[in-house]
């Protein structure tokens, strides 16, 4: 299976508003800061997949995302492609029985990409 997260959230930030020529207007401002993670990991060659949405990309998260990935598929040994991220490099990571992390190499600086 390949597996990887990705972030979704919204910044709220001041933008323009009309007002008569000549005057500045003073609008209070919200910062807005608010993020999801999905992560996902797909079977290529069957489509079998698992998607959680979690509140973080980070150990914990990820220690949940692989025991419900395991609790999903008993039965399977799965080898999980992950990228080199540090949450699934963790010494807090808690790798199940049946999964094998490994991970893909960093592309070296000095070739083109």
């Amino acid at each position: 299976m390949v597996q990887d997260e990705a972030g979704f959230g919204r910044i709220n930030t001041p933008k323009y508003c009309w007002c008569r020529k000549g005057i500045r207007p003073n609008v209070p401002c919200l910062h807005i800061r608010e993020y999801r993670y999905a992560y996902g990991a797909v079977e290529p060659l069957t489509g079998e997949s698992l998607f959680l949405i979690m509140p973080n990309c980070d150990s914990d998260c990820m220690n949940v995302f692989l025991r419900e990935l395991s609790h999903r598929f008993p039965e399977d040994h799965i080898l999980l492609c992950c990228d080199g991220a540090a949450w699934h490099k963790s010494k807090a990571l808690q790798v199940p029985a049946n999964i094998t992390l490994f991970h893909i190499p960093p592309i070296p600086r000095d070739e083109p990409h």
